[in-house]
């Protein structure tokens, strides 16, 4: 017996944006199998979570990295609230691999934490042009923050950090001794 063809992840990603063109038409349809259509998608979602749970159960460490690292089974275990890790932990994960394209733009940008439900990231600009890179900064900003919430959903927000430079104190202030 032939093994089945798998999809390759742009095939995936088509049949999830088709699926949510169907779910989305299917919701605003009205009537009785409509209403019947969309209980059967979520008894079957509700299905094939616990089946991904029980995987889970039974995974050791090993395989449960393996599970966590795969993109598609990754967003299924965040879906289905069974990701074995921490959603700050998760976003942390994401801003480092988005670590190196920033800094290929001249800029940096690093995980700062949570606070509740609000990711902080720290990012800078590359060549000191601050945030008048003409758009660039706004590009990096909101590709952090999709990379982020997708990861981690259960983040409502993800806003960027301001660093402040330190303020300017005179060595004069610091080695001049006040006269009584």
């Amino acid at each position: 017996m032939a093994e089945p063809e798998r999809l390759a992840d742009p095939a995936v990603e088509a049949r999830l944006t088709r699926l949510d063109q169907l779910l989305e038409g299917l919701e605003s349809a009205p009537g009785p199998a409509t209403r019947s259509a969309v209980e059967t998608v979520r008894l079957l979602t509700e299905v094939y979570g616990e089946a991904l749970a029980r995987v889970m159960d039974h995974a050791d460490a090993q395989l449960a990295e393996h599970l966590v690292e795969d993109e598609l089974l990754g967003h299924l275990l965040v879906l289905h609230a069974i990701h074995p890790e921490p959603a700050e932990r998760r976003a942390a994960r994401a801003v480092e691999r988005l670590r190196s394209a920033v800094q290929e733009r001249g800029g940096d940008v690093e995980w700062a934490g949570a606070d509740g439900d609000v990711g902080r990231v720290r990012l800078t600009t590359g060549g000191g042009c601050g945030s008048g890179c003409g758009g660039g900064t706004g590009d990096v900003t909101a590709a952090v923050r999709e990379a982020v919430l997708a990861v981690a959903p259960e983040l409502t927000e993800v806003e960027q950090v301001q660093t402040t430079a330190p303020a300017f104190v005179p060595l004069t202030t610091l080695t001049h001794r006040g006269t009584p």
